[in-house]
């Protein structure tokens, strides 16, 4: 199972780099998920929560803007990647095997970013504009990452 869901915050990484960890960092801060005593527990600090928070939402406004580059340009991507990489891990940390769980986070970050573009291009394309599907994209998210974090 942690497997999964160490996919599925890869995926959410993948649409938004800054909700995976904002979500995981309240997930250990709320102690639904113990990173305590590994390399990860300042995922759990008030200080992981509350940068993690900021640049979530900072995130979701600059997404809206015309000139924010590419999910999928170099800077984007490995951003995507690593938020990816870094919370599937976490996610595998109580279970003991946080590799696998890297692993999958990179997997799902990947799945996210190629195909979190192609889902809202073909969104923007049914609307005729582009933020409704930001929206849509937005809220996927958000409800896919508190989802994730509240099984745990």
């Amino acid at each position: 199972m942690s497997f999964l869901l160490a996919l599925l915050i890869g995926v959410i990484a993948g649409l938004r780099a800054m909700t995976a960890p904002a979500a995981i960092a309240w997930a250990a801060w709320l102690g639904w998920l113990d990173l305590s005593g590994s390399w990860l527990a300042l995922m759990g600090s008030v200080w992981a929560v509350g940068i993690f928070t900021i640049l979530a939402a900072v995130e979701l406004v600059t997404d809206q803007l015309p000139t924010t580059p590419s999910r999928k340009v170099p800077q984007q991507f490995g951003a995507r990647i690593l938020m990816g990489a870094l919370t599937g891990a976490a996610i595998g940390v109580p279970s003991g095997n946080w590799i696998v769980g890297l692993i999958a986070g990179i997997v799902g970050a990947v799945i996210g970013t190629y195909g979190g573009a192609a889902a809202r291009g073909k969104l923007a394309a049914s609307f005729g504009k582009d933020p409704p599907a930001a929206f849509i994209e937005d809220a996927v998210a958000i409800i896919g990452a508190y989802l994730i974090v509240s099984s745990l």
